[in-house]
């Protein structure tokens, strides 16, 4: 419920959507994040887009390049609370969150060096809040690898020092822009100055740059860098049908090379998945009952990367729409306003807070109330996960 304040009573509106003229949502906090799927040649990249998307935008077949354009997809964030809110609240819509895929064209060996097709493709990924690195993790003697083996550690490590390479080259590029603007005396273009060489002194000692420890009050200015190789990484490791429910010998490489770098992994069958999209709900229920598994890829795949950029997802729920908000761990209520609206951040009174548990137990914000779990909160309330939150402001 958003409630808009004009000198005079409040306005109450549950679960509206911002008035006309609203500016667009950021990408990668109210509108989910966006995902760019690497990898190299004939892993299974588009089989997966497409899956995931539910659309036939990207051209798979079994030879290199077939993606010669960036795809993008768009999917609702599956979140069953959403769906319970809607039900108690009588909303007449649902709303969920989304989030963007970005397939981008396999990558080779000397990719920074404009082999295969090269550094258009490297430029899309500094787009994406993050990077799914699918993996091969199956043998398949019909579908050729590029270097005639099945091996996703070894394809891992190729793929990483491209983008380590194309950012030590962009690094190089932009000290020598910036060394005029410091003898000008450019704070701004000093502290870029020193960010960069930071990360260049980690590229130089093999490590990507997401292993550099930045400092609170430079992580502003360090995401302004968009180093490809400061974008968390989650391994997709794309395996037979066979294995997956509980991944093989591959993938459990790719698991343990993961965790010894502070990135995430999952296990995922591309053909499972491209099975899935084409049934009904029910079938896709049952389709996976016989496999073995409890959920989609999907599903796996945005809870996995949510946890890899540590977001989590607030609620606006009443009869007119129930509503997901996608915002990083450790938002406060003003901010958290801020992605419906900036008017709501800016003129931020108190939000009115019931937990997602608390809100169904009670069958809604009345008997939430009676139970005392409906409280209001200041600009110093740190939103959490299933929060369903009405705002109060001043226009």
């Amino acid at each position: 419920m958003l409630q808009r304040r004009n000198k005079g009573p409040p306005l109450r509106l549950r679960g509206a959507l911002p008035r006309s003229g609203a500016k667009p949502l950021e990408q990668g906090i109210g509108m989910g994040f966006k995902m760019g799927i690497v990898g190299m040649p004939n892993v299974g990249k588009s089989t997966l887009f497409n899956a995931l998307t539910r659309t036939a935008a990207a051209q798979a077949a079994n030879f290199p390049f077939c993606t010669i354009e960036p795809n993008v997809g768009e999917v609702a964030v599956p979140d069953k609370r959403l769906e319970k809110l809607a039900a108690i609240a009588g909303s007449k819509q649902i709303i969920p969150t989304r989030m963007t895929f970005v397939d981008i064209a396999g990558l080779v060996k000397g990719a920074s060096k404009g082999e295969g097709l090269g550094n258009q493709f490297l430029a899309n990924i500094r787009e994406t809040d993050a990077i799914a690195h699918v993996l091969r993790c199956f043998e398949d003697g019909d579908v050729t690898h590029v270097e005639g083996r099945v091996d996703p550690v070894a394809d891992a490590e190729t793929i990483e020092t491209e983008l380590m390479i194309a950012d030590l080259e962009s690094i190089e590029r932009r000290l020598a822009n910036l060394a005029r603007k410091i003898k000008g005396g450019d704070k701004d273009a000093a502290d870029q100055d020193r960010l960069l060489r930071v990360a260049m002194g980690a590229l130089e000692a093999g490590r990507p740059a997401r292993t550099v420890k930045v400092a609170p009050e430079d992580r502003r200015a360090w995401e302004m860098l968009q180093l490809l190789t400061s974008k968390p990484v989650l391994y997709v490791c794309n395996v037979e049908e066979s294995s997956a429910a509980s991944g093989n010998s591959q993938s459990e490489r790719v698991a343990k090379m993961a965790a010894e770098q502070g990135a995430g992994s999952v296990v995922i069958s591309a053909k499972i998945e491209e099975e899935i999209s084409q049934l009904d709900a029910e079938e896709a229920q049952m389709f996976l009952d016989e496999m073995g598994l409890e959920e989609a890829g999907l599903d796996r795949l945005i809870r996995a990367g949510y946890e890899l950029l540590e977001l989590q997802t607030y609620f606006t729920v009443g009869p007119k729409e129930a509503r997901a908000w996608t915002i990083p761990k450790g938002t406060l209520a003003p901010q958290a306003a801020g992605v419906i609206h900036g008017d709501f951040e800016r003129g931020f009174i108190r939000s009115e807070t019931i937990a997602f548990d608390d809100y169904v137990a009670g069958n809604g914000e009345a008997g939430a109330r009676e139970a005392g779990k409906f409280r209001v909160e200041g600009k110093t309330y740190e939103v959490k996960d299933g929060d369903v939150l009405h705002f109060l402001f001043n226009a």
